[in-house]
């Protein structure tokens, strides 16, 4: 086990010191910079002439993100025209793009009216769509649009596999006649986020078998020397397409890569995501009176969007705080251990961080170890997964040669909703040990992290908000110096705390300590080894041992007698019943 200093709690970024610095005499990154996966794919998909006639790119389904495909598609078409010879027709010099989004047979299709005179030599009119439109260019949709009106695809499909469009009458009540079929030449992009494309693929199967290419903006990049330039030429071609105040200086440079690494939850990476960056550099730029964008600009849009999205986290911590809900910290408990969740309210911007109060009670049985959140439906299926590693460990670590003469029941206290993800199943293998070995939890720590069949502690998510909710219960009651978190040794990289946080555990105030092992986690709950080589040392499974021994070998006449005649009440009270 090894208490963390202060230093790790946020990303170090001294090693990129010389880029940073010269961050002002970055030239603007051009589009496709930081994204070779999608360039590639649209580079091919604009050199081919016949099919795949479909390119699929997974991508959040809005405007921002569709004109920045349409500048990638004009960019690689340039370079295709580039590459033709002399006689390339001057249509596909300049490609055409046509974007729709709210999209219906007859804006897509076009349709023929028939003719408003009573004269029988008048024409119908036609109406042309937007296949006409993107003839010999291309045409961009909204994987919503597409999904909204599952009954163009096959018509659609079929248009960009001949080539060939049919007209169809406006209403197909009066006769009318119609003009000839029409050739298109048409490729089409689809964009939408991973979910929606998957329903697409699940209706049309050809797409995913080569019916269509496929490309995807990346949302996250993984730091190091040689792209830190790049990310920072694309923030400056973001603040200069969208005419946002320049980053002031290279603290004001450290503070976006540190949001970017609390909103990526990882102090390696940085997010690509171009909404992002666009609401925090204009939220930040109310702050400059248009001037320069400093750190603290930056740090304040920053406590702007904590404190607008504060009422519910306040609530529930109030709800600690006024004893509605019962957290300690402070004391020890037998069988009881605070976990950390991190809570996903339908409708709320994002997920905050809340401690749990796990408890577990024993009693005699046939070993069998209950989940109660699983048996009264509020489990989750990793809930319930975690719960089967954790008794599998235990069961393992116990090395019995015959069933537990315990069984056991562990819950979330006052939960009410649904608990998913296994990143309490080390607190719950805490709670239950403490309860099997009768041996107190210190309440003033809290536990996260999941654990595999060989008491392994693994990676969590939310890591950031957890340790938050559990310190701002701490620092009302007062900061006692010994209160602090258990995490895994591998959540190491996603920390980005506040600054309340790190001054805390500056002070020695708070303290966070990382494990790799349910070894190290019981220790620093309990004060006592789980095990030890030495079979005289005075460990967690040694008083477990004993209490199984004197259940089997000592005078339990007084326990069991008294739990047959509670058993022979019960039976009467149903005969009577």
């Amino acid at each position: 086990m090894h208490e963390e200093s202060w230093r790790t709690m946020f990303p170090d970024y001294s090693q990129y010191q010389t880029t940073l610095d010269h961050y002002s005499n970055l030239e603007p990154a051009t589009v496709g910079t930081l994204q070779p996966r999608l360039s590639d794919a649209v580079r091919r998909f604009s050199a081919l002439n016949l099919q795949p006639r479909i390119l699929r790119i997974t991508a959040p389904d809005n405007t921002l993100y569709r004109d920045y495909i349409i500048e990638l598609i004009k960019k690689y078409q340039s370079q295709s025209n580039n590459n033709t010879s002399s006689s390339q027709t001057s249509e596909n010099e300049h490609p055409i793009i046509i974007a729709g989004d709210d999209i219906t047979a007859e804006k897509l299709f076009g349709a023929v009216y028939p003719a408003l005179e009573s004269n029988s030599l008048a024409k119908p009119s036609v109406k042309h769509g937007l296949l006409h439109q993107a003839n010999n260019g291309y045409l961009i949709l909204s994987i919503t649009a597409l999904l909204s009106n599952p009954s163009i695809w096959p018509r659609l499909k079929s248009v960009l596999m001949d080539g060939m469009l049919d007209w169809e009458a406006a209403n197909k009540k009066v006769l009318c006649p119609l003009p000839a079929a029409e050739k298109v030449n048409v490729k089409l992009v689809i964009i939408g986020d991973r979910h929606l494309m998957a329903e697409l693929d699940q209706a049309e199967p050809d797409l995913a078998a080569g019916f269509a290419m496929y490309g995807e903006f990346e949302q996250d990049l993984l730091l190091n020397e040689s792209n830190l330039e790049d990310y920072l030429r694309y923030i400056k071609a973001i603040i200069t397409h969208h005419k946002l105040p320049d980053l002031a200086d290279t603290d004001a440079v450290t503070a976006m890569l540190c949001a970017g690494a609390r909103y990526a939850e990882d102090q390696t990476r940085l997010p690509l995501c171009l909404l992002w960056h666009l609401n925090l550099l204009s939220e930040a730029s109310i702050e400059t009176d248009g001037k320069v964008l400093t750190a603290t600009n930056i740090k304040a849009s920053l406590r702007a969007k904590e404190y607008r999205e504060s009422y519910l986290p306040e609530r529930a911590i109030a709800d600690i705080h006024h004893g509605q809900v019962l957290i300690a910290s402070e004391g020890k408990e037998v069988g009881q251990v605070n976990g950390l969740t991190v809570v996903e309210m339908p409708g709320h911007p994002t997920a905050y961080g809340e401690p749990a109060r796990i408890s577990c009670v024993v009693h005699f049985g046939d070993g069998d170890i209950s989940d109660v959140e699983r048996k009264v439906e509020l489990g989750g299926n990793i809930h319930a997964k975690g719960m089967m590693i954790m008794q599998a460990f235990v069961a393992t670590a116990l090395d019995l040669d015959q069933a537990l003469p315990y069984s056991a029941s562990i819950v979330f206290e006052q939960s009410y909703s649904e608990v998913d993800g296994d990143s309490a199943s080390l607190a719950e293998l805490c709670a239950l040990m403490s309860a099997l070995s009768s041996q107190p939890i210190n309440q003033q720590i809290a536990v996260t992290g999941a654990v595999d069949q060989f008491g392994r502690v693994q990676a969590v998510g939310g890591i950031n908000e957890k340790i938050e909710g559990f310190y701002k219960v701490c620092v009302h009651r007062g900061l006692t110096g010994n209160q602090g978190v258990i995490l895994p040794k591998t959540n190491l990289s996603n920390l980005c705390l506040n600054d309340e946080v790190i001054e805390a555990i500056k002070a020695k105030q708070f303290h966070i300590w990382a494990i790799e092992n349910v070894d190290e986690a019981i220790p620093l709950l309990t004060d006592k080894p789980f095990r030890s080589e030495n079979d005289e040392d005075e460990t967690i499974l040694s008083l477990i041992e004993e209490r199984i021994d004197y259940f089997h070998h000592g005078d339990l006449s007084n326990e069991i007698g008294l739990l047959n005649r509670l058993r022979l009440r019960i039976s009467n009270w149903f005969v009577q019943n």
